[in-house]
């Protein structure tokens, strides 16, 4: 009885480890093929693997749209023939215990540099959705002070605007 049980816990433990390297391919694939969607301007294929309800949120502090603001941002991109163009460097992904939530970062380089994405996925049926995407540029400790600099006069405008809104 005691063997079995071995056995069992073996046979499940490899089964969850089985399972999580699958789903970790599924996300990398659909990660990938999300940002050459947009580098080859393919807009339905982007917008596809948002869920109806995502979110996303860009380098700029008043860039925080639900899907339908951000294809409307988006879209004169696209028609331009080409989006925008991040390329992963590195990507880790994390999951619920229940495998129906998946969490990432990732590091990407980008026109403007190397930038990290990182987000939120969920599974319905079968199927990975991106439920929010945030992304940030990245800035080398020893360039903080200039660039708290540079945003300064932009940014206190936008304290004061969102103090008084609280």
């Amino acid at each position: 009885m005691k063997k079995l049980k071995i056995i069992c816990l073996l046979i499940s433990t490899f089964s969850f480890s089985q399972n999580v390297e699958i789903s970790k391919t599924q996300i990398n694939d659909i990660l990938n093929n999300w940002h050459k969607a947009a580098s080859n301007a393919k807009f339905d294929d982007y917008f596809s693997v948002l869920t109806d309800d995502a979110v996303f949120i860009g380098t700029d502090a008043t860039e925080n749209w639900n899907r339908n603001e951000f294809k409307v941002f988006a879209k004169p991109y696209f028609d331009k023939g080409k989006a925008w163009s991040f390329l992963p460097l590195e990507r880790h992904i994390y999951f619920s215990s229940d495998k129906k939530i998946a969490w990432f970062d990732e590091l990407l380089r980008t026109q403007m540099k190397i930038c990290r994405g990182s987000g939120v996925l969920v599974k319905y049926k079968n199927t990975w959705k991106i439920k929010q995407y945030v992304l940030s540029m990245t800035i080398p400790n020893e360039n903080t002070n200039e660039v708290v600099k540079i945003k300064t006069e932009n940014e206190d405008k936008i304290i004061l605007k969102l103090k008084k809104l609280n």
